[in-house]
């Protein structure tokens, strides 16, 4: 039934534009792709320090898109591959596949709608280690002035759970996404975003709530070079996790970031670290540490 609903999608969108394509009226197409390079390192400690935790990685993604745009309509379609390489002893390596293909289509000079369709192999998520996914969004953009920009997105997503312990399970639920950003130059944004999704499955350790709220602020700081300060707050509930306290499991997290974006030409390079509080009614998740990122990409 997914296969289906993601034929007859694609399905319209091709219809949708063969005319206008076909026509010459106005359309460019547009291929692009792009490789990136990543090293992580991360450690976090229980509250009592009796636990510590170290993990590094290195990992690869190649993407490949294909666009087409009119002066009102764009079109893209793009497939993401990710390789990820555990290093340390007893750590294995993932992979994770993506499929997006997604029509914008401004109504109006201030007013834009998009419809998205995502496909996902082997990701990771709230729930599970190792989840498969579609993914149906669509998302309203209101531009009232080149400063402020408002927009709102809803996206439904029906996921199957892989397990080495028990046969596939699978959940579903919405995620709705918020966000207000003002603008005060070129790269120079103050943005709000507010989150609340949910999953529901008849397996108990998958269903859970969450909402989130964060800030950023990004700043140019010289030539193609910008400073992303932000921070995040996150509170997860779990449907069918017990507590140590007998309760339903309850997770927060509180995550402080800073990121430097230097972006020339082609080149993409970013160095990320955060710091990461997570607290619980369950005592052995009560922890906190860092993560650094640093990236290297390049656009054709």
């Amino acid at each position: 039934m997914r296969a289906q609903c993601a034929a007859l999608w694609l399905a319209a969108v091709c219809a949708l534009v063969a005319g206008p394509v076909c026509a010459q009226d106005g359309w460019t197409l547009e291929p692009a792709a792009r490789i990136e390079f990543q090293a992580v390192s991360a450690q976090s400690t229980t509250r009592d320090e009796d636990l510590v935790v170290e993990g590094e990685a290195l990992s690869v993604r190649g993407q490949a898109s294909l666009g087409l745009e009119s002066k009102r309509t764009r079109v893209r379609v793009e497939a993401d591959r990710i390789e990820v390489f555990r290093l340390g002893k007893g750590r294995a390596d993932v992979s994770r596949d993506r499929l997006t293909a997604a029509i914008e289509h401004d109504l109006t000079r201030s007013f834009e709608l998009q419809a998205q369709l995502r496909r996902y192999d082997d990701l990771v998520t709230v729930e599970a280690a190792d989840t498969d996914a579609w993914e149906y969004s669509a998302r309203a953009t209101f531009e009232p002035t080149r400063a402020n920009r408002f927009r709102l997105q809803g996206t439904w997503r029906e996921r199957q759970y892989d397990s080495v312990a028990a046969p596939p399970t699978t959940g579903e639920g919405e995620r709705i996404d918020a966000q207000y950003r003002r603008r005060f130059g070129a790269y120079h944004y103050l943005a709000f975003d507010l989150r609340s999704e949910a999953i529901r499955s008849d397996d108990p350790r998958r269903g859970y709530e969450r909402e989130s709220a964060g800030v950023a602020y990004t700043r140019p700081v010289a030539k193609d070079l910008r400073l992303r300060p932000a921070v995040e707050v996150i509170r997860t509930r779990f449907d069918g996790r017990i507590a140590d306290n007998g309760a339903l499991r309850r997770d927060r997290q509180t995550v402080p970031e800073l990121e430097l974006q230097w972006w020339p030409g082609p080149w993409r390079i970013e160095a990320e670290a955060k710091y990461i509080f997570f607290s619980s009614n369950e005592a052995a998740r009560e922890r906190e540490g860092y993560r650094l990122t640093l990236s290297v990409g390049r656009v054709f």
